[in-house]
């Protein structure tokens, strides 16, 4: 197994990572090189605001990119962060000496209240530009707002909650409208609902927030100086109960839960972070006066809201009675507590101050500072300047303590895009597990990092620690590459040989039984895994050889199977003699391959269950590669063998409907040994036409005579029409037969007359019955006696042909008087024939002057001119046109001849100089009398028009193919 080690370890070297990551430089044992490309950019980064207040910045806010600032006593400044060249200055109007105490903007950026230190409250819109006091809440100081984040919109604030100095809890709703004179005010209701006490008075209501959690619940957290208060419950739904009311009544009777510590800044301030905007908060920060109070909200949880909860204390140099400090902001992973002269950052895991940033003099004491939720920007200010934090991958080393912490689940979901980063979490991980005796985990881990496998494989095996070795393995097999071959043909073949090992260890003790099957069921599920099927189709022979040498034989099935090496199984079942369960792993795969090879095996010791496979399998298997099995099974010759091979070849033929002469031929030589009257069957089933029958008939000829099979021999010379042949073979079995295959060919008298006088002189010369051969004579009318006469010996008396010969004189006396009546009837007919001659002479028809051509529709009497008894008429040229293209070729040639000889003639003359002419013409030659007869008896036999002729033209086109193209190119 050190060779397997070595081996998979040089290859995984070669191909080792190299990606830039964490600060450190060096190789660590995961592979990757961790090289800086430039200097990282620090998580907090400030800028200050290219601004110059024209009055001092007594109060600040930034909500969805909405900044608001006040200047002086009097004058409001707006700023549009996407439009920061156009701000928009708003004049107070306030003509007393009252400051601005603090000013309050909505999630939205739309809602801007401002509490003036003489008890009023000032509103504006953002889309607004007028200034509006509030009536119903003059006389209370405020000090915090929790705004509705789930009604509020750009229109109205939906029921918000009022913290005032006075310690009591207000609801009230604020609407943007803005109507005439005597138009609705912006306050649409202000009443109290509850009162915070400390220290048994009320105290100020330092910071208040609502949020709505799942399922309709909602929760208050509202601070004083030295206490937090949690108010939870279900808000009623409609529109008209959508307030707090009934939320703090459930608290009428009995104070809300609440947290308190003894130090006292004189303030306080509660601090949320919000993944993203519009979503539940996930975590808190209260800055009070024993430090900051910092833990995760959880909306789920009955009892309280506040889990995780921990105690931050302030830096060296930072508290009451210090450097206290004046806000705190919350990111995801740091708080920032603001102080009169820095900004300090700590970090919510360590507690560590991460950043400690000082503010030159010049610029003033710091004031407050705030967080734009949509933005995720810090922003502070001093009296004279403005300042803006820019927050850039915070969670960037954030792995790195969850890592120090083991709190390994968060450490890499923070460093998921980091892959070296990861390596590290997960190795770090993975010795921890190794550590705690946890092998298994462990082993999941290491798999999936980059540490060398050398050595974690030898950690494993040093600790006797096989299974997580295997859980090692097929993991690393699992994220292999498809060109790493090599490597997954080490891995498949190691994991094999260690469960195979783990099972012969197990096999046999009875105590072990429950660990050797979940072994057992660990291993196929190995062999079965798709994740894993490519690897070990490459690697089946080695791990069949492992298998093999460990003669583990029921796996070797198992796997061969999965792999889908029916072949293989299917020998191991054959030579376990287990014929039966190799023909259950042929029928449930229906490979024909497989039953081609395995065939001849199998029907030696289950033909009749293998011919039923072969049944079922029907056409998808080849009947002529069987044959080879069928052969070797029936040389045995006995009737089973020999019936199934049967079986099998006639439902080839009948159902399957082969026409293979093979199968036929071979279907015949088994019915040739011993199945005459099946073989008769099959050959009278096949027919007698030489073209149609699917078996060779020269074989079967010989194969019948050779096994004396005379009946089926005879059919044979029938098919082959050797009826002599038939008819000799014949006599030798039943001169029935015979007389069957004498009347076979019916067109060819002579034969059919030679075929009886065999069977004639077989039955006289052979079996001498005279009767018999008078019944042949009386079965063929072809013979005479005269004909049969010579075969009879001579001492064979006449009484024996007495009837015969009389019945042949009267035959021949009826025929004489047939012919006479036929000689008659001939007369008659010619003599009709004679008068219908002289008849048709003397008819005649009549053409009046108007009639025309039927052809050219032109005035018959103009040319020469043929008329026929069904009233067509033709000119003679017009009649020659339309019958030419009807006569055959002879025909045509021999109208050609006519009209050249007949041009050729010499005109007709009147009177005696004509017979002269006549006589003094070419000896021999046709006269134009005679031409022209010719000639008529060509064209004018018939009218083209009611004749045969229009009769045979029937299929003729009324277009000449060879003139279509033409005729369809004039149509266009």
């Amino acid at each position: 197994m050190a060779s397997i080690l070595d081996e998979y370890e040089d290859s995984l070297s070669r191909s080792a990572v190299l990606q830039p990551g964490c600060p450190s430089v060096g190789i660590p044992h995961s592979g990757f090189v961790n090289v800086p490309l430039e200097k990282e950019a620090p998580i907090f980064t400030k800028q200050r605001i290219d601004f110059t207040p024209s009055d001092r910045i007594t109060s600040l806010v930034v909500s969805c990119n909405q900044l608001c600032m006040s200047l002086g006593k009097d004058t409001l400044l707006r700023i549009d962060l996407g439009k920061a060249n156009e701000p928009n200055h708003v004049e107070l109007g306030r003509k007393d000496e009252a400051k601005v105490h603090k000013m309050f903007l909505d999630h939205t950026g739309s809602h801007l209240l401002i509490a003036l230190s003489s008890t009023e409250v000032l509103y504006i819109n953002r889309n607004g530009q007028k200034v509006r006091p509030l009536a119903r809440w003059k006389g209370q100081l405020v000090e915090s707002v929790g705004w509705n984040k789930a009604l509020g919109t750009e229109s109205s604030t939906g029921p918000i909650l009022v913290g005032t100095a006075q310690g009591q809890i207000f609801e009230a709703e604020l609407s943007a409208s803005e109507g005439g004179l005597f138009g609705p005010a912006p306050d649409l209701y202000f009443r109290p609902l509850y009162i915070l006490l400390e220290e048994g008075g009320p105290a100020p209501v330092c910071s208040i927030e609502a949020e709505r959690g799942l399922d309709g619940r909602c929760f208050v957290i509202a601070t004083t100086r030295q206490r937090l208060f949690q108010f939870t419950g279900r808000v009623a739904e409609g529109a008209e109960v959508q307030g707090f009311s009934g939320l703090f009544a459930t608290y009428t009777d009995h104070p809300p839960p609440f947290r308190e510590f003894p130090s006292n800044l004189g303030y306080s301030e509660l601090a949320f972070y919000t993944p993203k905007l519009r979503s539940a908060p996930r975590a808190f920060a209260w800055m009070m006066g024993d430090g900051v109070l910092y833990g995760a909200l959880d909306c789920g949880r009955p009892d309280s809201l506040l889990s995780e909860e921990r105690v931050w204390d302030y830096p060296p140099g930072v508290g009451p009675g210090a450097s206290p400090p004046l806000a705190i902001v919350l990111t995801q992973f740091h708080f920032l507590l603001l102080l009169a002269d820095r900004v300090e950052a700590v970090c919510t895991l360590t507690g560590q101050v991460v950043l400690r940033d000082h503010f030159l003099e010049k610029f003033g004491p710091l004031r407050h500072m705030v967080k734009d939720s949509s933005t995720g920007h810090l922003w502070a200010h001093t009296e004279r300047a403005v300042f803006r934090y820019h927050v850039q991958r915070e969670a960037r080393d954030v792995w790195r303590t969850y890592l120090d912490m083991n709190r390994f689940d968060l450490a890499k979901e923070y460093c998921r895009e980091r892959p070296d980063c990861l390596d590290t979490v997960l190795a770090r991980e993975a010795d921890f597990c190794f550590r705690q005796r946890r092998y298994v985990e462990s082993a999941r881990c290491y798999a999936l990092t980059q540490s060398y496998f050398e050595e974690i494989a030898l950690k494993f095996l040093e600790v006797r620690q096989e299974e997580a070795l295997a859980e090692f393995l097929q993991r690393k097999l699992a994220g292999l590459k498809p060109a790493e071959r090599t490597q997954a043909t080490l891995l498949t073949a190691w994991l094999t040989e260690l469960y195979l090992s783990r099972l012969g260890a197990l096999q046999g003790d009875a105590d072990s039984l429950p660990l050797y099957r979940e072994t057992r069921e660990r291993f196929r599920d190995f062999l079965s895994s798709p994740r894993n099927k490519e690897w070990l189709f490459a690697s089946r022979a080695s791990i069949h050889e492992l298998l093999a040498s460990h003669g583990d034989t029921e796996h070797m099935v198992y796997f061969a199977v999965i792999m889908q090496d029916y072949e293989r199984v299917v020998a191991y079942h054959c030579q376990h003699e287990a014929y039966e369960e190799a023909l259950a792993v042929l029928s449930r795969h229906h490979d024909p391959q497989l039953f081609y090879k395995f065939s001849p095996i199998l029907i030696r010791h289950i033909p009749r269950q293998l011919v039923d496979a072969w049944i079922e399998l029907g056409s998808r298997l080849d009947a002529r590669q069987l044959i080879p099995a069928l052969v070797n099974y029936s040389q045995g010759g006995e009737a089973q063998q020999v019936s199934q091979a049967i079986r099998y070849m006639e439902f080839c033929v009948n159902v399957l409907g082969e026409t293979e002469q093979a199968i036929h031929n071979y279907l015949l030589s088994l019915y040739a040994r011993g199945q005459a009257a099946a073989l008769l069957a099959y050959l009278e089933q096949a027919g007698t036409n030489p073209h149609r029958v699917h078996y060779d008939l020269k074989y079967a000829l010989r194969l019948c005579a050779e096994h004396g099979h005379h009946r089926a021999c005879v059919h044979v010379y029938k098919v082959l029409e050797f009826y002599e042949e038939a008819v000799d073979l014949a006599l030798q079995v039943d001169v029935d037969l015979a007389k069957q295959c004498a009347d076979l060919p019916e067109e060819d008298e002579e034969l059919r007359k030679k075929l009886w006088l065999k069977i004639a002189r077989h039955v006289v010369q052979e079996e001498e019955d005279v009767k018999t051969a008078m019944a042949c004579l009386a079965s063929c009318p072809l013979l005479k006696i005269e004909d049969v006469l010579p075969f009879f010996p001579d001492f064979v008396t006449i009484d024996h042909f007495k009837e015969a010969i009389c019945s042949s004189l009267q035959a021949y006396n009826r025929h004489i008087d047939e012919l006479q009546r036929e000689m008659e009837e001939a007369t008659a007919s010619a003599q009709r024939i004679r008068r219908d001659l002289q008849e048709l002479r003397g008819r005649y028809g009549t053409v009046e002057p108007q009639d025309k051509c039927s052809a050219c529709d032109f005035p018959l009497l103009n040319r020469p001119f043929y008329v026929f008894l069904c009233s067509h008429m033709f000119h003679a040229d017009c009649l020659l046109q339309a019958v030419r293209p009807g006569l055959p070729a002879y025909k045509q040639a021999r109208l050609e001849e006519l009209q050249r000889k007949l041009g050729a003639a010499p005109p007709p003359t009147k009177g005696p100089a004509r017979t002269k002419e006549g006589e003094g013409g070419t000896p021999g030659a046709p006269s134009r009398e005679q031409l022209k007869a010719d000639l008529d008896e060509l064209v004018a036999a018939e009218c083209v028009y009611c004749g045969e002729l229009m009769i045979r033209s029937i299929d003729r086109p009324f277009i000449d193919p060879q003139r279509y193209e033409e005729e369809h190119q004039s149509w266009l």
